[in-house]
Formats: C-alpha cells, sequence, structure tokens
C-alpha cells in the first residue's frame, strides 16, 4: 500500500500527536508499505529518527501566516516564498510559534479549515504539484481534523480515499475567540463530508467528536495509538535501588493544561501526611520558552513549602533520558485539566513498568481500565489525586501488581507494531466508504 501521511510539525516543542505519527511511518515501513511523510507549518521535533527527512515542509509557517496577513505577499515571488520555507529557518522560527495562542490564530485557522478556499490556496497547490512527482498514493491521511480543508482538493487529485484521526483537536478550537471558534467547528463539520473515515484516539474522543461534528454512524472507527518500545527494559525498574525513596513522575509538557501545577500540590499534600514524608517528586518533558514562567511559579511554591530539594525537573530529554527517567519512578501521574484524547504518556509509562494515577475523566478511565495499570482518583483534586498516590505508595505489592499487569497490557495491544496493523486495516475499510 502506498500512503500519503501528512503531519503538522510542532516547531520547537515535543508533540505528542508528531511522536505517534513518527512511530507509525517507521513501523508501516517495517510491513513493507511505501510511505511518504509529509510535515507542514513548520519540521518535527522528536527524540527518534526522524521518518519526513529528506521531505519539503510545505505550507510553511512564515508563508502561511504572511498569506493571512499580506494581500501582496499573495503574489510574492518563489524564490522568497522557498528561502522562507527553509528547514533552518522554520526551526528557528519553531521556538518564536511556542509563544504563540490560540486566541491570535482564529482568522489563519478558519482559513486552512476552508482549504482550496483560504488565502492558503497558493500552498495546496505546490503540494499538489509535488505529490504528483512521487508515487501516486492509495490512501492520505491527515493527522489531526484542523487539516482537514486539505482533503477534498487531495482526494480528487489522487482519486483515492482520505482518512483524518482525531487527536485533541477540540480544546484548541475551543480556545479561539468566539466568533471563530464557532465558524472553525461548523466549516469542520461541513469538511468532515470531504473524508471517507475517522479515526478516533480513543472510545471517549471518538464519541465525542461524533457528537460535535453530528457526524453519521460509522463515520468514526477506534484506532489505539502506541509507542515504538525499543529501549525498555525487558523486566521490572533495575534503576530503582531496594533502599531508595519513592519517586512521584510526570513526564508531559510543562504546563497548566497538562496540570503540572495540581500535580505539585498534590505532591505537597502527600509531604504532610505520615509515611511518606520521604517522598520525591521527578518532573520531565518539554518546556519551551512560553513554558519558562509557568514553571518557575511551580518552583517557587515547592520552595515556599520547603521542598525545593527533594524535587528536580529534567526539561527536553532524549529519548533515552526520557526512558531512563521513567523507569526511575514508582508513582506516574500526569492530572491533564483539558480534555485529553489519548494520554501517549500514560502507555510510556506503562512500558516502562511504572504505575498510574489518573483523574477519572477523558480517556484516563478508558486507559487505565483497558491497561489495569493503575487507579483512577476519586477526584481531579490535589487530595482525591494523593489518596490514590498514597494506596500505592503504602502497599508495594498492589503497585508492583499494576505495574506488571499495564506493562503486559501495553507490550502486547500498544505497540507501534499493533498501531500499524491496525492502521492498515483502517485504511483497507476506508476504501470501502467513497466520499
Amino acid at each position: 500500500m502506498t500512503i500519503l501521511q501528512i503531519t503538522a510539525g510542532a516547531g520547537g516543542m515535543y508533540c505528542g500527536i508528531c511522536l505517534r505519527d513518527n512511530a507509525l511511518v517507521a513501523a508501516l515501513r517495517k510491513m513493507g508499505h511505501e510511505v511518504l511523510m509529509v510535515p507542514l507549518y513548520l519540521p518535527l521535533t522528536l527524540d527518534e529518527e526522524d521518518q519526513s527527512a529528506g521531505t519539503p515542509v510545505f505550507f510553511g509557517g512564515i508563508n502561511v501566516y504572511l498569506e493571512q496577513k499580506s494581500d501582496l505577499f499573495q503574489r510574492a515571488p518563489t524564490w522568497l516564498r522557498d528561502l522562507l520555507s527553509s528547514r533552518s529557518l522554520l526551526k528557528w522560527a519553531g521556538g518564536k510559534a511556542a509563544k504563540t495562542q490560540p486566541q491570535d490564530l482564529g482568522e489563519l485557522t478558519l482559513s486552512m479549515l476552508r482549504g482550496e478556499e483560504g488565502r492558503q490556496a497558493r500552498e495546496l497547490d505546490e503540494l499538489v504539484t509535488w505529490v504528483k512527482q512521487q508515487a501516486k498514493p492509495d490512501i492520505v491521511c491527515l493527522s489531526n481534523a484542523l487539516l482537514i480543508g486539505l482533503a477534498r482538493r487531495l482526494g480528487a487529485e489522487f482519486n483515492c480515499p482520505v482518512v483524518c484521526m482525531l487527536q485533541g483537536e477540540d480544546t484548541f478550537l475551543d480556545m479561539l475567540p468566539e466568533r471563530y471558534s464557532r465558524e472553525c467547528w461548523q466549516t469542520l463539520a461541513e469538511r468532515s463530508r470531504d473524508v471517507a473515515l475517522f479515526g478516533a484516539a480513543s472510545h471517549y474522543f471518538g464519541e465525542l467528536m461524533s457528537k460535535r461534528l453530528q457526524l453519521p454512524q460509522g463515520k468514526v472507527k477506534v484506532v489505539y495509538n502506541g509507542i515504538n518500545l525499543d529501549g525498555y527494559a525487558a523486566a521490572g525498574q533495575p534503576n530503582i535501588p531496594p533502599d531508595a525513596a519513592p519517586v512521584l513522575g510526570y513526564f508531559a509538557r510543562m504546563c497548566r493544561e497538562k496540570g503540572l501545577d495540581i500535580l505539585v500540590d498534590t505532591y505537597i499534600a502527600l509531604r504532610r501526611r505520615r509515611g511518606v514524608e520521604n517522598l520525591r517528586l521527578a518532573v520531565g518533558g518539554g518546556c519551551g520558552p512560553a513554558d519558562e514562567p509557568f514553571v518557575a511559579e511551580q518552583k517557587a511554591k515547592l520552595k515556599a513549602a520547603g521542598l525545593e530539594s527533594f524535587v528536580e525537573f529534567k526539561p527536553n530529554l532524549t529519548r533515552s533520558e526520557k526512558i531512563n527517567f521513567q523507569r526511575s519512578l514508582s508513582v506516574f501521574c500526569v492530572p491533564a485539566r483539558v480534555p485529553e484524547a489519548f494520554g501517549l504518556y500514560v502507555i510510556e509509562a506503562l512500558a516502562a513498568g511504572v504505575p498510574v494515577v489518573e483523574p477519572p475523566v477523558y480517556s484516563f478511565s478508558e486507559l487505565v481500565e483497558t491497561t489495569g495499570g493503575g487507579l483512577l482518583a476519586k477526584s481531579s483534586s490535589p487530595e482525591a489525586l494523593a489518596d490514590a498516590v498514597e494506596i500505592l505508595l503504602r502497599d508495594p505489592q498492589k503497585r508492583n501488581a499494576f505495574a506488571a499487569a499495564g506493562r503486559e497490557v501495553v507490550m502486547n495491544r500498544f505497540s507501534a507494531q499493533r498501531m500499524a496493523e491496525a492502521n492498515v486495516a483502517f485504511y483497507q475499510e476506508a476504501s470501502l466508504h467513497p466520499v
């Protein structure tokens, strides 16, 4: 099968969707499929080999922005546009993009959703022209619904199905200014007719988006994400000495949306309880310029509580550093406060042999129940999370049982190989659903 995978880069930030798509493409290629991975906006920031290496970045973020803001730039010469789309320049710009907020992107988002009718139509022409010089795709896969404006033109040009993954777009769209949020949801619903089949990262998110887009029954299929398991130890947690202090861990973007402040409050609450006074906190994950003030606030909070010396922050780790970090933890928790379509970090923690504690919301309930790898707190409050974490800290036998059960399920059901197999079946089903 020849597959065109289109994935939006996230600039200087590690992005769960980018990591997922990159692992998927690598696994599909190992299976013998021909996959062309095309990055949009910005180069991908990854902790594994970049499967889009050697491919131009289309819809370069600088060009896309200038096309939205300037009528004059609509007529810019090709040489200038090519210069502004160079990977080196876009990589530099990616660090600045981390500071961009959804509130500033309403007009641009709406234009992109309109595809060939938007102000970036010239970018779409260039993408089509380039893809025509490659092997004709049997299917086109859009990594998220914010790219749905490409579906109509790509499907018509290559006479093949277009599928679209659903992976957490609702939060971004809901954060746009009210006028643009409403128009973007309407446009997304209209453009959904150009997609043969949607793939949701979880049952929770598939049901949510089916309702919000008023999709017909059968239009959404659940296709679980998976991870590259290379580098995860064969068994247990050899990085934890028997007499070491327990460690509560977090690994995700260090931001308010992922609930880092909630976990810091949870840790402070735990340290006030008898029997867990030696607990440490380890925080890892992406931290860009826009996140640094928030992280500084959390460090100040910990210092005020007299716990600064018991906490370590490890931002922007390499893949091997990430795995070693995860394997050093006793309990893992990322209490995201915005709807989480999947939560790849939960699967990574379980693969490392670490039990998880999560709030009973979003996809967390589904993942914890499916894997058997931890506990759901009674609520999202720091006290409720502390209660659940304390149960595992006080019962090593239960903690180890959750870790072993979760790890086994991840190895069998959430590998990149299993994800690739599920996606191939998904693509084949999409070919039976003409638009």
